[in-house]
């Protein structure tokens, strides 16, 4: 038995984690020692009230929420002993299928596990992946639209970007060497996926202590829009303009004013520099 919390983001999926708020904190109790329920309204709210769960002593920090609300959730757990669990009710809950977390009951019959996490230089976590470039610009988009729901809004995003589509000068360096390149995105996955499902960096896995690299070359808007529709399948490594890698730590320089994105979360313009942390982060998941 364990001293849980529950932290609900409201707004997450429009409204959607609000609606399951009552069947999740019923779905849990049972289960727990004592389960303490937490609303966050925005932001900031969410960040100071996860890390005041983790400063109370809670074993277990259940966040009812997106992506977005993950990542926060994570700064508060990252190399404490609260274990982290996701009931997913966002747009595109990344990091909630990667932890093996489907729906509550996973949560509450799923085991610990460690997992390992990214952290930038300015001390900030992240969990799946980190980008600049066309896909950060695609994320940019992504967050402004109000319609459509889920994925559909990323293929909305992809498709305006398009048409403003240029490469531009990167250094990648890591731990082995340096290289530059023009390029018009860049990835680093922690684990597979971003953008509702989206397998940039497929062969990524949160347990190995490395990050899986993926960059794509500059080419045209033609063979750029070719490309894209293997980016759901992971064929997209196939492509001649795709350079992949793994890496413990990565420096990203260059790129025009790229801003890096992480968890879907903005972060900053390059350079940005980012290591593995093996283990840094106890899920809870099937």
């Amino acid at each position: 038995m364990t001293r849980a919390a529950l932290l609900v983001c409201p707004a997450s999926g429009k409204g959607r984690a609000a609606r399951m708020a009552g069947s999740t904190a019923a779905a849990l109790r049972p289960h727990v020692t004592s389960l303490t329920q937490l609303v966050a309204h925005d932001a900031a709210g969410t960040l100071a009230m996860a890390h005041q769960a983790v400063e109370d002593g809670a074993d277990l920090l259940v966040v009812l929420g997106g992506d977005g609300a993950a990542h926060l959730a994570i700064q508060a757990c990252a190399g404490t002993t609260t274990a982290l669990g996701v009931v997913p009710a966002g747009t595109g809950n990344d990091f909630a299928a990667a932890a093996g977390s489907r729906s509550v009951e996973d949560v509450v019959h799923g085991t610990r596990k460690q997992f390992d996490l990214g952290r930038l230089s300015t001390g900030r976590w992240f969990a799946t992946v980190l980008c600049a470039g066309f896909d950060s610009a695609v994320n940019e988009r992504a967050n402004a639209l109000r319609w459509p729901a889920g994925p559909r809004r990323y293929d909305l995003a992809v498709v305006a970007e398009l048409m403003s589509l240029r490469s531009a000068p990167l250094l990648v360096t890591t731990e082995t060497g340096t290289f530059s390149l023009d390029a018009t995105l860049v990835a680093v996955g922690n684990t597979p996926n971003y953008g509702g499902g989206i397998p940039v960096c497929p062969g990524a896995d949160a347990s190995d202590g490395l990050f899986d690299v993926t960059v794509v070359e500059g080419g045209s808007r033609t063979a750029l829009a070719r490309m894209l529709p293997t980016l759901r399948s992971g064929r997209h490594t196939e492509h001649p303009a795709v350079r992949t890698f793994r890496a413990r730590e990565v420096s990203l320089s260059g790129g025009n004013g790229w801003v890096a994105y992480a968890d879907g979360e903005r972060q900053e313009a390059l350079p940005v520099s980012v290591r593995t942390v093996p283990g840094a982060l106890t899920v809870v998941g099937r």
